[in-house]
């Protein structure tokens, strides 16, 4: 069977980071950023302090040209750059904050954010939570791909991860804005229409900061999740939605009556998703995905909360049965 133009597209990135990684002796991940960087720059090998060197230098030139002539559609390159992330960080594992959030899930949030949008088909979606930008890209080239334009806003306090978000913006030729600073301190943002984010589980150590956010506690590190949520929908327009992974337990932890005091005053949790147990390693990782709305002139809270298990996401006709429920869900609920 001949190769897709993907799998080739895949082939030939994987074959170029693994030739810088051994001409420079370098990880993975700056292996990858020197390549992106090479494609950006319309295709033109770098070359500092003699490296690579002339045989890597004139080998990954071919190797360039080849990628280039394959003339990849833009969700192509997004798939074969999340592909070759994908490889490369298995192999060179990352904090787990730091992994790459699955096609299978992002495509879920498009599916929501088709649901969830009005009319109006020019967006400004937000991400707080930036990490390697392959969320807010999958997000952003598919609902390109249904007729909507869409500006992109990403913010991540690891500079690492934001430069990989910033050249694949430009390899995909994505119109994303980038801040690299601490998602929780005050930004220079005007307010999006739609936010998403993969949040990251854990504690965050500014306790001061955190005293300002309604899910910040009055002792001990807050919950970062909670907080990014929060600030995310501080962020979002009136009436705008926010669609958030988030673990499963997130109303029975120690730390819940935080974010339900924040549900209750100041938005509209509209729906939980219930992701299939067959994604995580154990029960005690398993995530959701749920709704948020901000309080607005024409928004109200649900009549019905949207409570789902997402099915299998291999079963095609169990996923058509789903989507089905939900649509049905906005209409009565959200119309």
């Amino acid at each position: 069977m001949p190769q897709n133009k993907v799998e080739k597209g895949f082939e030939l990135l994987d074959q170029c980071v693994t030739l810088m990684q051994g001409s420079l002796n370098s990880t993975f991940i700056d292996s990858y950023i020197e390549v992106a960087g090479n494609l950006v720059n319309n295709y033109q090998v770098q070359v500092q302090d003699g490296l690579p060197n002339a045989e890597t230098a004139t080998k990954l030139t071919e190797l360039y040209t080849e990628f280039k002539n394959l003339d990849l559609a833009k969700e192509e390159r997004r798939k074969v750059t999340q592909l070759v992330l994908l490889k490369g960080t298995m192999a060179e594992p990352l904090q787990p904050n730091h992994q790459l959030t699955p096609d299978s899930l992002g495509f879920l949030f498009v599916y929501l954010a088709e649901q969830l949008l009005g009319d109006d088909k020019r967006l400004t979606l937000l991400d707080l939570t930036a990490g390697m930008g392959n969320l807010m890209m999958t997000v952003m080239t598919n609902l390109e791909l249904a007729g909507y334009k869409v500006w992109g806003t990403g913010v991540d306090v690891d500079d690492t991860l934001l430069t990989i978000t910033a050249l694949n913006s430009q390899i995909l030729e994505q119109e994303i804005q980038l801040f690299h600073q601490d998602s929780l301190q005050n930004l220079l943002l005007e307010p999006s229409d739609f936010a998403i984010a993969d949040l990251p589980i854990g504690y965050y150590p500014d306790d001061e900061n955190a005293q300002n956010f309604v899910t910040g506690v009055a002792e001990g590190h807050s919950y970062a999740h909670h907080l990014l949520m929060e600030q995310s929908m501080a962020y979002v327009k009136g009436g705008g939605f926010g669609v958030f992974l988030v673990p499963s337990n997130f109303l029975e932890t120690e730390q819940a009556d935080k974010i339900k005091e924040w549900i209750t005053d100041k938005v509209y949790l509209q729906g939980i998703l219930q992701l299939p147990t067959a994604l995580f390693k154990n029960k005690d990782s398993r995530k959701s995905i749920i709704i948020i709305q901000n309080h607005g002139e024409e928004s109200r809270q649900a009549k019905e909360v949207l409570l789902a298990d997402v099915p299998s996401l291999k079963d095609a006709q169990q996923m058509q049965q789903f989507f089905k429920e939900v649509s049905e869900w906005k209409n009565k609920n959200l119309n």
